[in-house]
């Protein structure tokens, strides 16, 4: 149970380590010694030890998938998506920007929350001023209370019933196998609902050309090939990314 605390821990703190071992490493380069051996297993203990140690390497190995989705990501990435198809560009802009500046984007909205978990659970455990368990569960505050705001209640109550957890009184009473897949699908609604009020303008335009061309009997001209380069002016006149980037920072705070 402390390995596996101990690779949680790990995981909530991944992003502010990184962004530390960062700056370190820029000041003053180190390359690490990295050994790695097989052998055999004379007692039962350092079988136990092995298996913990298969058991938190693959803890890290899903430790990416972890992240994103206990941060703002999942949202960021969604409408980016949706507002890339509402443009009906099929690969501009390309996947690898719409990615980075989701990241980019997640650091920006997590960066308070980072900063608390370095702040009360990070530095007092590498100073050794706390446990596995006590740092788990103070680095565990600040990321619950930004899934629990972005959170719907109704997902929370449906996670809740099928766990058949207790009512629960306050907000650590709630465990992270329940908060985390309601804040997932609490994200995709609202990701959703940002996607359908994006659709809605291009919508319109492709409308309008479509009923053009059928009065102008250009019944064999695609709608989508004319309607392109107006949507892509009206995205551009009205400074959409601003807008775009703008509403989903706003969603979070």
């Amino acid at each position: 149970m402390n390995r596996r605390r101990a690779g949680f821990f790990f995981l909530l703190v991944a992003p502010t380590l990184l962004l530390a071992a960062a700056g370190t490493v820029c000041a003053q380069p180190v390359l690490p010694q990295i050994q790695i051996g097989v052998g055999t297993a004379d007692d039962p203990q350092e079988v136990a030890t092995s298996l913990q140690i298969l058991l938190l390497l693959t803890i890290l190995a899903l430790a990416p998938s972890i992240i994103i989705m206990t941060t703002a990501f999942v949202r960021i990435v969604v409408v980016l998506s949706f507002t890339r198809s509402a443009l009906a560009l099929q690969q501009t802009p390309p996947n690898q920007v719409i990615i980075g500046l989701a990241l980019f984007l997640t650091f920006f909205i997590m960066a308070p929350t980072w900063k608390e978990v370095n702040e009360q659970a990070l530095q007092p455990y590498m100073a050794g001023e706390l446990g596995h368990e006590e740092a788990f569960t103070a680095a565990a505050e600040p990321v619950k209370d930004f899934m629990y705001r972005q959170t719907r209640p109704r997902d929370l109550r449906l996670f809740m019933q099928l766990g058949e957890e207790p009512r629960p009184e306050e907000l650590a009473d709630i465990p992270l196998h329940i908060l985390i897949p309601a804040f997932v699908i609490s994200e995709l609604k609202t990701a959703f609902q940002m996607g359908f009020m994006l659709y809605v303008p291009f919508l319109v335009i492709d409308m309008i050309v479509a009923s053009t061309l059928m009065a102008m009997g250009m019944l064999m001209l695609p709608p989508v090939m004319i309607s392109l380069p107006f949507k892509v002016m009206l995205f551009v006149l009205v400074d959409g990314w601003n807008l775009v980037i703008n509403s989903i920072i706003s969603g979070f705070r």
